[in-house]
């Protein structure tokens, strides 16, 4: 009996499936009869347009052009409205079966629901709706019949509607996705010396299979184009898929679409968690700025404002204010801040924290943090991050769920990162398990993060030359989320990206020379 409602439950998610198919086709179809009746009426427009400056004899002649447009409009809706038909009977002899396969899964009596299971299962075996074909039997382009008399006015006798290009025919095979381009190549059927230029549509979308009519994004237009393939670049892949069609055009009339492909865009998306950044984080999708003023209206205790802040500045050690005090006599933070206007930050008491922290402060105290909302569990990930030229200090890096409200990035056993401090002098560094390991390199104004979960590594690269900053070597063990921390300036995310072949090739080349580096992550 088990076996048997498994296989029912398969049944109902196939017809529902189906469904949903159905549905979408309806909605192609009623889609494609109202593009008949407008393009119809169109390229009749057109047709009255040219007839007006024609002499007494192209009267005659509009009258049966006239007529064989709308009967090929009459035509093509009369077979889609067939098809529509067929499509309403199937579907609604469909929702019938559905109703009663999920009746049949309340049968209590195993008798009884052996023999209604067979039954369902037979009538679906016969169901209309497998046998239904989900493409339009005609299209909504009427483009075939428009006219240009402008050569043609000496030859009214034998005049024709213009010659109109075939659709182009797309090339899956030679379509290739990388490096956040698509390239797309097509051919035509047959050499057609006519062809001016080529149009190509792409539409982002989050459903495979056809493209929908509800619910979507407009198509994208890339208009004359000369040769059969061309590339888009610079997208961002915020959605699992791409919808592509091709057209060609002559002088005069552009052809039917291709019949559209569907490509899959795999990338990490992710942005800036609110609800668990410091109060003196300002975070916007995938921007985030410190703001010193946040949380100041809640930072005070019984009307008082809290005495008990100490000034913080990340990264700087006693040892290098004590030289600098000594050059000047001076605390060069205080110093600093007066010469560029930029507050400390502070670190609250236990008994402000409590009060302050609301629906969005997660981490508080010097941990001045937000995370991705997005976890990583498997595969290899990228995204890059941008900082303001006025940013004293932030890093960069990922961590486990479990960081806690005072943790810093890289100052636990659970979170790795790079630590830029531009506050006395431009430093870079790796960071893990509260281990620090100076990079010699020039600090790049874009940082790529490379994640490969599943091959334990995260590197950072300097996102404009690819030129590699660090490697973290190691094996993760639970879900890693992007973690950033940031003091005085902003931090920009770009994410919707995929690996650069550069850095690929950059890993293999690493993974080669590197095969037996510790599991101390590379800090000494």
């Amino acid at each position: 009996m088990d076996e048997q409602r498994e296989t029912l439950q398969r049944i109902v998610s196939t017809l529902a499936n189906k469904n949903d198919e159905i549905h979408n086709f309806i909605d192609m179809l009623n889609h494609t009869i109202k593009n008949v009746q407008v393009n119809s009426s169109n390229v009749i427009s057109e047709l009255d347009e040219e007839f007006d400056g024609l002499y007494s004899i192209l009267d005659e002649m509009k009258g049966s052009m006239a007529n064989a447009i709308q009967q090929e409009e009459a035509h093509k809706i009369q077979a889609l409205q067939d098809q529509l038909s067929q499509c309403s009977n199937a579907l609604e002899s469909s929702e019938e079966l559905l109703e009663l396969a999920a009746q049949s899964l309340d049968i209590k009596d195993p008798v009884e629901f052996l023999k209604a299971a067979r039954q369902i299962k037979d009538r679906v075996t016969m169901a209309s709706a497998f046998r239904i074909s989900l493409k339009p039997k005609v299209s909504d382009s009427m483009t075939h019949l428009m006219v240009d008399f402008a050569l043609e006015r000496r030859m009214l006798q034998s005049v024709k509607f213009l010659p109109v290009p075939k659709p182009p025919e797309i090339d899956l095979a030679a379509c290739l996705v990388a490096d956040n381009c698509i390239t797309v190549s097509w051919k035509m059927p047959e050499e057609d010396s006519r062809i001016d230029h080529f149009v190509l549509e792409y539409r982002k979308t989050n459903f495979d299979g056809l493209p929908r009519v509800k619910d979507e994004q407009r198509w994208e237009l890339i208009d004359y184009i000369k040769a059969t393939e061309y590339t888009l670049s610079g997208l961002k892949f915020d959605t699992k898929y791409i919808n592509i069609r091709v057209q060609a055009c002559n002088k005069a009339v552009a052809g039917e679409y291709s019949d559209p492909v569907t490509l899959e865009t795999k990338a990490f998306v992710f942005s800036l968690d609110s609800t668990s950044s410091h109060l003196n984080l300002k975070v916007e999708d995938t921007y985030v700025e410190w703001d010193p003023t946040g949380g100041k209206g809640q930072e005070k205790i019984k009307g008082k404002e809290n005495k008990s802040r100490l000034h913080f500045t990340p990264e700087l050690s006693a040892s290098s204010l004590q030289a600098a005090q000594g050059h000047s006599g001076q605390n060069p933070l205080l110093k600093s801040n007066r010469r560029s206007g930029a507050p400390s930050p502070k670190r609250t008491s236990i008994s402000a924290r409590s009060s302050a922290r609301g629906s969005r402060d997660h981490f508080t105290g010097e941990s001045y943090t937000v995370l991705g909302d997005t976890a990583i569990e498997s595969g290899q990930h990228y995204w890059e991050v941008r900082a303001q030229k006025d940013c004293k200090s932030y890093s960069v890096g990922v961590t486990y769920r479990n960081m806690g409200k005072f943790d810093q990035l890289g100052k636990t056993n659970s979170s790795w990162c790079i630590h830029i401090n531009n506050w006395l002098q431009t430093t870079l560094s790796a960071k893990h398990n509260n281990k620090t390991k100076t990079l010699d390199i020039p600090v790049p104004d874009r940082i790529g993060v490379y994640c490969d979960f599943d091959g334990g590594q995260l590197a950072f690269y300097n996102a404009n030359s690819k030129e590699l900053l660090h490697t973290f070597r190691t094996k993760f063990t639970q879900p890693l989320l992007p973690g950033f921390m940031i003091w005085c300036g902003g931090l920009t995310v770009s994410t919707g990206l995929q690996v650069p072949s550069a850095v690929k090739t950059l890993q293999k080349s690493e993974n080669g020379l590197s095969g037996s580096t510790s599991s101390l992550n590379n800090i000494a």
